[in-house]
């Protein structure tokens, strides 16, 4: 009983060291990737207006969807982290010398890591695709919202639709300008607009749907285009005001949010039954265009005798079979055999076309439902990489004996960096047709697996993986074999 106690008060010890350490990888690898995102989409999002509670929107979202990749990450570094205090304390060497095995050490954060496993399986299958649909369309949003208008101090403005406008000077409150020029296109063809002014005020109404231009000691020049018979007469008319107000409208600069409805059946917006659907439907259009492609095949080289037994020289007991396709072909006369092959080439061209046109969209289906199917395994092995990782952080702290975020920190990432190179290549091979997408996603994690578990078992056994003592040893044995086979080689050729 009293060591029962003291196994858990250990599991307890144990969890509280790992629990600490995950928050805080896991919130810095998070800051991290989102630092990354800001700077990726840092031209897109600057000189656009966009107000404070759209952009940390677009943070809140975009964090949610690193949530899959940080957790792993966070899992490997403070697994490393753990173990290598445990190491660097020497309560390994303790826990060890009171008759407890590393692996005994190790189960109660393989239960933490396995649940961790499943918490990321359900946020990447229910969470993470609303995150992405709404990410992604708060994106495209931002993306064709159009730069804040900005009019400067003697240069012409182009940003309005169908406005030209030149300041001359500015005043340090952005509304008081002077020396006023407005080219009005709005009505180009039948009239053009263009008015001066000597000083005025600039503004925008409250709801920013309107820039207010109040124009003062100016004039109207308006050229209107006539249509008279054979050509056109354009009055001039001029218009002095002491006062002018102008109305433009600028509603296309306000932020407007679409409709996410849009999005919602691309493979990153789905969770995994939806993923079924379209796989399937993917499956059924597939096999359905290879169908066609078979009838087009036969019947671009083959039942030509068809058109041949309709011809009304042949004998109504003519038995007509494809095998007697050549005969009947000479009993034509020149003119009927000329028309029967421009009828067959046309007709063979016109299918080989449309071969052409369904081999495309057959490529195209395949291409699209490996994607989806990528996708499909990817809520499998974003969450098994969560497991994956502890059984290589573990014996990897155990082994190197360093706490802290120093040197654990530049192993993780060194391995993390490495298994999502490997990711990238066979996701990428997959997409290309060139894998299947089964192998595609799940060979960088079998690969991981049996780097694990060679680690653990290393560990396990207390095998001198980074004792420098261990490895001089083997290279001096290493070293030793090969100058025993060059003094053999040289002894048989003294012997010669």
């Amino acid at each position: 009983m009293k060591k029962f106690f003291k196994v858990k008060q250990l599991d307890l010890y144990l969890i509280k060291s790992f629990i600490g350490p995950l928050l805080v990888t896991f919130f810095i690898a998070i800051f991290v990737l989102l630092m990354q995102f800001l700077w990726t989409y840092i031209d897109e999002l600057a000189g656009k207006g966009l107000s404070t509670g759209v952009i940390l929107q677009l943070m809140y979202y975009a964090s949610a969807t690193f949530v899959p990749m940080a957790l792993p990450l966070a899992i490997l570094l403070s697994s490393l982290m753990t173990y290598g205090n445990l190491g660097e304390n020497y309560e390994l060497i303790a826990a060890k010398a009171s008759g407890i095995s590393l692996w005994q050490l190790m189960k109660p954060l393989v239960i933490i890591a396995i649940i961790l496993t499943g918490v990321t399986f359900y946020f990447s299958n229910n969470i993470l695709p609303k995150a992405n649909l709404k990410m992604m369309s708060l994106l495209r949003d931002v993306r064709q919202q159009k730069p804040t208008l900005n009019i400067r101090e003697g240069i012409f403005n182009k940003d309005l639709d169908n406005y030209v406008i030149k300041v001359g000077k500015k005043d340090k409150d952005g509304k008081h300008i002077e020396n006023i020029i407005i080219y009005d296109h709005s009505n180009y063809g039948p009239a053009l607009r263009i008015t001066t002014a000597k000083n005025g005020i600039m503004e925008t109404t409250p709801d920013q749907r309107y820039l207010v231009f109040t124009l003062y000691d100016g004039m109207s020049y308006i050229e209107i285009r006539e249509k008279r018979d054979d050509y056109y007469t354009i009055p001039l008319q001029r218009i002095y005001f002491d006062k002018q107000i102008l109305h433009i409208n600028i509603s296309n600069f306000a932020f407007q949010r679409s409709d996410p409805g849009l999005l919602k059946e691309h493979y990153k917006m789905l969770n995994i039954s939806q993923l079924n659907y379209f796989i399937d439907s993917l499956e059924t259009d597939y096999k359905n265009i290879q169908e066609q492609q078979s009838t087009l095949l036969s019947m671009t080289f083959n039942n030509w005798w068809i058109y041949i037994a309709k011809d009304s020289t042949f004998k109504p007991n003519t038995n007509v079979t494809q095998n007697t396709f050549d005969s009947l072909i000479n009993l034509l006369d020149d003119i009927h055999r000329r028309e029967m092959y421009k009828m067959a080439s046309e007709q063979v061209l016109n299918n080989a076309n449309m071969l052409d046109n369904q081999a495309d969209l057959s490529k195209s289906l395949k291409k699209s439902k490996a994607y989806y199917e990528i996708e499909w395994h990817r809520k499998f092995t974003l969450a098994i990489a969560c497991l994956l990782l502890f059984f290589i952080g573990a014996p990897l702290g155990a082994i190197i004996r360093k706490g802290g975020l120093g040197f654990p920190l530049v192993i993780s990432v060194l391995v993390f960096v490495l298994y999502y190179i490997i990711t990238i290549i066979f996701e990428k091979t997959a997409k290309d047709l060139i894998i299947s997408s089964f192998i595609g996603m799940w060979l960088p994690s079998f690969l991981l697996l049996l780097f694990g578990l060679w680690l653990t078992i290393k560990t396990i056994k207390d095998s001198p993986l980074m004792e420098a003592d261990a490895w001089l040893k083997r290279i001096n044995n290493i070293n030793t074999f090969f100058k025993k086979i060059f003094k053999i080689k040289n002894n048989g050729n003294n012997i010669q």
